[in-house]
């Protein structure tokens, strides 16, 4: 059973990424600190937390090296609403790049996605109730049972409405009631009404800021109007889809954007990679200076500032960012000191080795080997990998990695595609059998793949 991010310390965090990614335990240990000091901030008295600033992280490394997958399991990890930026968006604004602010309006909105999804869930038993009451009824008739009161108006009886009939009815709708939970109707077709609102979202291109605008319709003519479409679904499908339905419907929307506001403030995370690629204080005109003042529009928004949003105004003080970049071109004393000291703590991930190929083969929870198994399981075919040859595997990585282009992990995925693409090819064809990949195996399907990628990069 996974533990809530709140109870578990440090070395803990550290212990559930190790499950996904191989090294890298510098990054491990301060984005584990990182998460560990919001909580211990929300433990703080009010008038005290507020002086509480999060530390800023810095992540350096080449492209492979599991600076997106840390933050990627970060992200389930801790529940809170977290984003992925791409630095290179927000160059040339106006042209081809977008306003800062849309990372927040971006974690505003993924804040929404999460605390609804959470009120769901809380609502889902009143939700199942309302659904079972609106499948009973459907069903009344076919069942025999006589439905409630105004329910199926044209539904005829001879039975006069006394006490014993109703006392009688009802404990035949609780018997159908029953039915219906153990799944004894699951194939019988309902009737199941989807509302469609009239009033869109318009998503508007102009000047910054704007591209994102909702605009709010409510008192326009015509704004408020739905329509019901019918459709036709099977019991087991309906009884779901109408639980979430009327879980949903039970939500107050001010209540959910205001915690969801909240939420953002105070426990979200932003990712901005390839922060690299803007660094650089040029004093003239071109790329340089486009890439200062992204680096000065970033500012504000790391410092502190507040944003509107749809959901309401959304105050950045307290969201924590993390930067990464390769920086082996420029460096990160390149980017200006404003913002350097928004980003106090520095992490250098190591470049991965032969060893650490090795263990990325075989040792995480979605290890490309066990990604390989289960998908040619699909069709019936077993596929095991011997010591040796995913020994094979990660010297060919290093040797290309070396030779070519260091993409880091990334290039296990390109060797894994080219040793098995005959295989993922041919196995709906195959039927059940076995198939043991060996070193033999590796060198002759890639042996001379590398060999072409020395002399021609476009082959691997």
């Amino acid at each position: 059973m996974e533990l809530p991010i709140e109870s578990l310390t440090p070395r803990q965090i550290v212990e559930q990424l190790d499950q996904y990614i191989v090294g890298q335990n510098n990054a491990k240990k301060a984005v584990a600190v990182a998460l560990r000091n919001r909580y211990r901030r929300q433990q703080l008295p009010p008038g005290t937390r507020d002086d509480i600033m999060p530390k800023n992280i810095l992540m350096i490394g080449p492209t492979g090296v599991g600076k997106t997958e840390i933050a990627r399991r970060l992200a389930q990890l801790a529940k809170a609403p977290l984003i992925k930026v791409e630095a290179t968006k927000f160059t040339e604004v106006g042209y081809v790049g977008r306003d800062v602010d849309a990372m927040i309006r971006d974690l505003a909105a993924a804040a929404v996605r999460l605390v609804e999804a959470e009120f769901v869930e809380l609502n889902r038993v009143q939700g199942l109730e309302e659904a079972l009451d609106s499948l009973v009824e459907q069903l009344s008739e076919r069942a025999g049972v006589p439905p409630s009161y105004g329910y199926f108006p044209s539904y005829e009886t001879t039975e006069p409405a006394n006490e014993s009939n109703v006392l009688e009815a009802e404990a035949k709708r609780v018997v159908l009631r029953e039915e219906i939970i153990a799944g004894k109707w699951d194939h019988e077709l309902v009737e199941v009404e989807f509302e469609e609102k009239s009033n869109p979202f318009l998503q508007v291109f102009g000047p910054q800021g704007m591209e994102e605008m909702g605009l709010d319709m409510a008192n326009m003519p015509g704004a408020n109007q739905t329509r019901n479409i019918s459709r036709r679904m099977k019991v087991m499908d309906a009884k779901e889809y109408l639980t979430e339905q009327m879980a949903r419907n039970s939500i107050d929307s001010a209540s959910l954007h205001k915690e969801a506001v909240h939420r953002a403030e105070q426990t979200g995370i932003i990712f901005i990679d390839e922060i690299d690629k803007v660094a650089g204080k040029g004093g003239g005109s071109g790329p340089d200076v486009s890439r200062e003042g992204v680096q000065r529009d970033l500012l504000p928004i790391i410092e502190g500032s507040t944003v509107q949003t749809k959901f309401g105004p959304v105050r950045t003080d307290h969201i924590l960012f993390i930067c990464a970049g390769a920086f082996h071109i420029s460096k990160p004393s390149e980017l200006i000191p404003e913002l350097q000291g928004r980003l106090p703590i520095r992490v250098e991930l190591d470049n991965l080795g032969e060893d650490d190929f090795r263990r990325i083969l075989s040792e995480p929870k979605n290890a490309l080997t066990r990604q390989y198994q289960l998908l040619l399981g699909v069709d019936g075919v077993t596929i095991d990998f011997t010591s040796d040859g995913l020994d094979e595997i990660a010297h060919f990585a290093t040797e290309v990695n070396q030779k070519v282009e260091n993409i880091g992990a990334r290039r296990l995925h390109t060797l894994m595609e080219r040793l098995l693409e005959e295989l993922l090819f041919e196995a709906p064809d195959c039927g059940k059998k076995s198939i043991t990949i060996d070193a033999a195996q590796v060198r002759e399907k890639l042996g001379q793949m590398v060999r072409d990628a020395q002399q021609n990069s476009r082959v691997l």
